[in-house]
Parts: C-alpha cells; structure tokens; sequence
C-alpha cells in the first residue's frame, strides 16, 4: 500500500518525566489535534521534545507509529494496557493504518496534507518507553521486533490534520525497506557490505550514516544498553 489516512495527529509539551534517579523531562505523553497543525523543518507547531540531544531536529522532524502494530503489542503485553486503546501510546506524532515498516523504504516522499515529508530514519527505542509502559524491557522488546515506526524530515512545509490522505509520490530506494535497515540494524549487525551500503545513502539521517561508518572502522557493535536500559 502507497497511500492510506492519517487517523491522528499528535502534539506535546515536554514534562517531568522518567523514574526515581532518572527523572528528567519528556514529551512523549502527546495528545491528538482536533484540526490541521502547521508543521516544518523541525516539526508540528507546539510540538516539543524533552531531550535536544537525542530527539527532535531536521532528521527527526515527525515520527510516525503504525496502529497495525497495537494487535501484536496487546497479545504480547496483555488486554489491560490502556495506552494500546487509542492513537499516541508510542509517542508519535502521526498515526495510521496500513504502513508498517516492511512498506516504507528510506527517502521515500509522501504527501501529507499541503507538506512532503521524507523517510529519513527508523526509530531507535530508548529507555522512555520501559516507563511509559511499565515494562522493563520494552524498549528492547520494540527494537527485537521491528516494531519501531520511523521518523520524517520535512522538505516542503505546509499543514497536516487528521483525515488527510497520506501518499506517496517518490521512492528513490526501493531495495531499502525500513524492515532491512532494521534487520542490519540489530539482527545481521557486522554485514560489511550492507552497512558500507548504509553509509553511502545520501537520504540517510547523518546519525545512521556515521553508525555504520563507525561498525566498519571499529569491527564492532555499539553499546545499546544506556540507550534501552537508561544506564
């Protein structure tokens, strides 16, 4: 599929957030807009992120969730998890049914309302979302299946709302599905070739493209635990 509806679209403030001894602030916690939002460069208007430094900017502008994926997480988590009862539990900006990850590829280009938007990047789950859940391990429960969704940048601004169509018109790598960039990512980690591949996609966030620069230079995996575990 190449073009479904926007179900919702989300916002949030940055704050205070995170458990005893790792409290900080967060914008995760984002809540559905009744009509269009302008959106740029670095995102929807009034749209915060908790952590500069690792969320937010360019690459990074919109992240989208699939809701196909709510199914899989309520049969693995258990009927009683609220957040899975409507739009917004991972902290997204859009939400939709009928993309996943195995439809997206790198660089592809959607229209979403008056905007384009680019594929720049799948999601790298960090630790935020072991509290929001209340789950120990679900950031990494969210990276081993490939349910992560995937961020946007925003080439052309413009406004987004809920019912809008989101279609595609641009597909510039086909061969880079968000479900192999994942796949090379965290399961076939030390593929040379693919990751020299990586390195070299120009539509490619700068953070992915220096990842694997660094896997190849260094012979070795990165350390994921600070990221997931928040230690």
């Amino acid at each position: 599929m190449t073009e479904t509806t926007i179900r919702a679209v989300l916002v949030g403030k940055a704050v205070p957030f995170g458990p005893p001894g790792r409290a900080g602030t967060s914008a995760i916690a984002k809540t559905p807009v009744d009509g269009p939002r302008a959106v740029g460069p670095e995102g929807f208007l009034d749209d915060e992120q908790g952590d500069r430094r690792v969320h937010g900017g360019p690459d990074k502008a919109i992240h989208h969730y699939p809701l196909d994926h709510h199914p899989a997480w309520t049969a693995d988590l258990g009927p009683d998890v609220p957040l899975l009862g409507q739009p917004g539990a991972f902290g997204e900006n859009l939400s939709t049914l009928g993309l996943t990850e195995v439809d997206i590829c790198v660089g592809d280009r959607f229209r979403a309302g008056t905007a384009l938007l680019e594929v720049a990047q799948g999601r790298q789950p960090c630790w935020k979302l072991n509290h929001r859940f209340g789950v120990p391990d679900m950031a990494r429960r969210v990276q081993t299946t490939g349910r992560t969704g995937w961020y946007y940048r925003v080439p052309e601004p413009g406004v987004i709302g809920p019912g809008d169509r989101l279609a595609l018109v641009e597909r510039p790598y086909p061969q880079w599905t968000l479900t192999r960039l994942l796949h090379v990512l965290y399961v076939d980690t030390m593929n040379r070739e693919a990751l020299a591949e990586m390195a070299a996609l120009p539509v490619l966030a700068q953070a992915w493209r220096t990842l694997a620069e660094r896997r190849l230079d260094r012979g070795a995996v990165e350390d994921w635990d600070g990221r997931l575990k928040g230690k």
